[in-house]
């Protein structure tokens, strides 16, 4: 695979590496602190180093519970055809006669591929080592993200009214869950070290898992999803990550949940514009900024520019938010200007003979599915 590379300021990044370990020390040992004096320090349950949820893989429990599970899962619409239910695919209809599958042919063959040491040849084959470990570091950034998505949509089941809405933060919870053993698969194909969660993104996902009630669906359905719904259509295109068409398709559904959810059971006036909230919501995307300036270098030796990913990722975040009615202490009009002219500062310090870049309006969402996807999601032509 040959990518174009973009150019970065290797002090800038060292610079920020330096800043990052700093913080990284600084709020773990914080966490740690008001954990032992019985304050709330670090909430989730989860060890990132490891890559695993705190007391280990549990493959056995995995493989007797959560695969068999997905082997007889049972649709409604075959069941009970009388029913308005519509959940098997076509495939599905037409592979009833043999065995029930919960995976359609796409993500079977994605998983036989990931299984086979063909797999991995073929990974050697597109990529160099630098470029391997460039990818898994962006995609581990999601990759701990849906350790906490899994943790915040089972919160949210005890948030939300009505049948319907917890049966959708049901599917929420088994797809985050899909989400994270899958990609946690994929990651390991690639036979590079798979990094911690940097401070920026500790200080993000601590910030979404803690948010009080259905502001957890601003900090999960709206921000950290409209990380992954770019993310996964940005990379989706490369070889041997095809799969992630797949969670990109699933993300696409979460985003749109709490604008569903709303039109059913609105937010008061004073749940969408008091002051405080719309404080806690613009503070908790914040460390995410730092997080496109942690993957820089990353980025850049796929051939993506961080800020042109940025403003793509922040262009959807804000349309999704003020779409639900999470409003922020800024309105989006004045907010993404404003972002847009930091990024550029950045780049003057750091980019020799750089231009001012309208970042905002980048899309960095690849391949025609995936365009069409999130065509649906904002309502574009």
């Amino acid at each position: 695979m040959e990518f174009s590379k973009v150019q970065t300021s290797k002090r800038a990044a060292r610079v920020e590496r330096s800043a990052e370990r700093y913080m990284d020390q600084l709020v773990r040992s914080a966490d740690r602190i008001k954990s032992r004096a019985g304050l709330e320090g670090r909430k989730a349950r989860y060890d990132d180093v490891q890559y695993e949820f705190v007391g280990g893989e549990g493959e056995k429990i995995r493989k007797r519970h959560y695969d068999k599970s997905l082997r007889h899962l049972w649709k409604a619409q075959k069941e009970a055809p009388f029913l308005s239910f519509e959940d098997c695919s076509k495939a599905e209809r037409d592979l009833f006669g043999m065995a029930l599958r919960n995976l359609t042919e796409e993500e079977q063959a994605a998983r036989k591929r990931i299984a086979m040491p063909e797999y991995k040849a073929l990974l050697d084959r597109e990529y160099t080592r630098r470029e391997k470990q460039a990818i898994v570091n962006i995609l581990s950034a999601i990759g701990h993200g849906e350790a906490y998505a899994w943790l915040v949509s089972a919160e949210l089941l005890g948030e939300v009214d009505s049948t319907g809405a917890r049966a959708a933060l049901t599917m929420q919870v088994f797809e985050e869950a899909k989400h994270f053993v899958v990609l946690r698969e994929l990651l390991r194909a690639f036979d590079v070290p798979i990094p911690r969660q940097s401070a920026w993104e500790y200080l993000f996902l601590e910030g979404v898992y803690k948010a009080d009630g259905l502001e957890k669906f601003f900090g999960m359905n709206v921000a950290v999803e409209g990380v992954a719904l770019s993310l996964f259509g940005m990379l989706s295109q490369l070889p041997g990550l095809e799969v992630l068409r797949l969670f990109h398709l699933d993300e696409s559904r979460h985003t749109a949940l709490p604008s569903s959810y709303f039109d059913e059971f609105p937010m008061t006036s004073w749940e969408k514009h008091n002051p405080a909230s719309r404080w806690r919501r613009l503070k908790m995307i914040l460390p995410a900024l730092m997080l496109v300036i942690h993957l820089e270098e990353d980025l850049a030796e796929i051939g993506v520019d961080a800020f042109e990913f940025g403003g793509s990722v922040l262009w959807k975040v804000t349309f999704l938010a003020q779409r639900s009615g999470f409003y922020m202490l800024l309105p989006r009009s004045v907010l993404l200007p404003l972002l847009n002219e930091a990024f550029n500062g950045y780049c003057r310090l750091t980019r020799e003979g750089h231009r001012r870049q309208a970042f905002m309006e980048a899309d960095s969402t690849v391949g025609r599915r995936e365009r069409a996807v999130e065509a649906a999601v904002f309502g574009l032509a």
